[in-house]
């Protein structure tokens, strides 16, 4: 039986991310925590996430369960989600990322220690939009250059950070199907007299409104026609689903950074 801990798991994903585990055979929770002065610590993490006690106790503090458990899985914040990061490395522990935002300081420390531990870390852990990562390369590679394209996303208001990470991934994975500088072909945002749209550019457009879990789709535009790739999520339930797929199947793996794509063997 693989144990996991759950870390941020009072939030809304950290909540479904347990409710997954509590129904999915051969893992089951060994440990959550949430923030140090939140009003959650020390309370069953059973209780919390509605699925009844688990003699598990919520703790402010990673290092002092870390022990408890073979894996970790994390979806906070970027900062949370680095230090998570060491600390399994330290204790030799699998970890989940599912965290957005990251920098590129925060992949020098992940790439830094990639050999030290047994890490997926993902934009998104839905197997529907791994699909759609696969299904947007494979579209670049017959279409070519001859198409202009474009990728809309959109979230709840609650949502920090811009391009969302999958919305950023699908626009990497043109740029690098298409051979093209994304940090000079991305178009974030268009206002005013902008003049024609250059022939390599890729936009990325941000939306953001009520309690939309996420969708996203990929345009491409040629002449005459039009081909969209369109994912919608309609729960998180799906995002807490291939996180736990990928918990169970990153432990025992060699050290090394994964994601879904490895994960779901799409590669």
């Amino acid at each position: 039986m693989i144990k996991a801990i759950v870390t941020g798991c009072a939030g809304r994903m950290g909540r479904s991310i347990v409710n997954v585990i509590e129904r999915t055979e051969g893992i089951e929770i060994s440990g959550a925590t949430d923030l140090p002065d939140g009003p959650f610590t020390g309370r069953d993490i059973g209780e919390v996430a509605g699925i009844g006690a688990k003699g598990v106790a919520i703790s402010s503090e990673l290092g002092n369960i870390i022990s408890q458990c073979d894996v970790i899985i994390d979806f906070s914040v970027p900062s949370a989600s680095l230090e998570h990061f060491v600390k399994a490395v330290e204790a030799g522990k699998a970890i989940v990322i599912g965290t957005t935002g990251f920098s590129g300081e925060h992949w020098k420390t992940f790439d830094a220690m990639r050999n030290s531990v047994s890490a997926v870390i993902a934009p998104n852990m839905s197997v529907g939009v791994n699909a759609l990562f696969k299904l947007a390369r494979e579209a670049a590679q017959i279409l070519g250059d001859g198409y202009d394209v474009e990728i809309v996303e959109m979230h709840h208001n609650q949502k920090v950070d811009a391009p969302s990470g999958t919305g950023a991934r699908l626009a990497e994975i043109v740029a690098e199907t298409l051979n093209r500088d994304l940090a000079k072909t991305a178009n974030y945002g268009r206002h005013g007299q902008i003049g024609k749209r250059p022939k390599d550019e890729i936009g990325v457009m941000t939306l953001r409104g009520g309690d939309v879990v996420g969708d996203h789709t990929v345009i491409f535009a040629g002449p005459g026609e039009r081909l969209e790739l369109v994912h919608r999520a309609g729960s998180r339930d799906n995002f807490a689903m291939g996180a736990v797929r990928a918990a169970k199947w990153i432990v025992g793996k060699p050290n090394g950074i994964y994601d879904m794509q490895d994960v779901l063997g799409l590669k």
